[in-house]
């Protein structure tokens, strides 16, 4: 099975001007990453000491560190290039044992990576071996997703369950992102953008041109719309885009 949908991954640019309009679109047209983004906004910057970024893919929050404070470790699985990621600085593993001693990282990061493990408590409880003591981190998850990453793409997780998976850990706190307004009208943006996606089929281009005419009012009204739930807090937080977890190690 090939997943027909898949957005470009952002990859912090060299070019400062290109990468501040690549990151404002993707925050204004992707609330997954949007409120991912905004989660970790809010606390990387204050970040100090050796980081472990566990799923890193093209590593696309290590901006949000203060270079001078931490120390950058980003790894990922053998078989990454797959999926299109090409991080020639991330370290490879085999996705279950994380190689490095106990007790080596000050905090660690990892976004949108659980459910594509097979058996998530395993690469959990490597997580929680390799952070001192008294130390934190922060895990992203996604509860209203399509089928991505075919066919790595194995879990949806309830707090419940996320509870479950660390229990281990001194504290957790889950944190909803977004709510069912906000996941409605990031489902009418992916339509959207799938509707102009321009086909091998030259027949098609006119029919997809009048869809973009006629849908963009349709489409530019979910992202206001979408914007304005999280700025407002509206909507219900059992059906929300995903789940951001903090966690403290005792």
């Amino acid at each position: 099975m090939e997943e027909q949908f898949r957005p470009s991954s952002y990859t912090p640019s060299p070019s400062a001007v290109w990468n501040w309009l690549r990151l404002q679109a993707r925050l204004l047209l992707d609330f997954q990453f949007k409120t991912i983004y905004r989660d970790l906004k809010n606390i990387l910057p204050g970040i100090k000491g050796k980081v472990l970024d566990v799923g890193c893919g093209q590593s696309p929050y290590k901006q949000l560190f203060n270079c001078r404070g931490i120390s950058y470790c980003g790894i990922d699985i053998y078989e990454a290039g797959r999926f299109g990621y090409k991080n020639s600085e991330s370290l490879k593993f085999d996705g279950q044992r994380i190689p490095f001693p106990d007790a080596s990282f000050d905090y660690f990061l990892c976004t949108e990576v659980l459910e594509h493990v097979e058996e998530p408590q395993k690469l959990v409880d490597e997580i929680y071996r390799v952070l001192k003591p008294s130390t934190a981190g922060v895990i992203t998850v996604p509860w209203s997703a399509r089928f991505h990453y075919i066919p790595c793409d194995y879990y949806r997780f309830t707090p419940a369950a996320l509870s479950r998976y660390f229990k281990n850990f001194k504290s957790q706190k889950v944190v909803p992102r977004g709510s069912d307004i906000t996941v409605v009208a990031s489902k009418i943006v992916v339509i959207y953008y799938w509707s102009i996606k321009l086909s091998n089929n030259a027949l098609l281009w006119p029919v997809k041109l009048i869809a973009a005419i006629a849908l963009f009012p349709l489409a530019i009204l979910a992202v206001l719309i979408g914007h304005l739930s999280l700025i407002l807090r509206i909507g219900s937080k059992d059906d929300p885009l995903g789940y951001t977890i903090w966690l403290e190690k005792a």
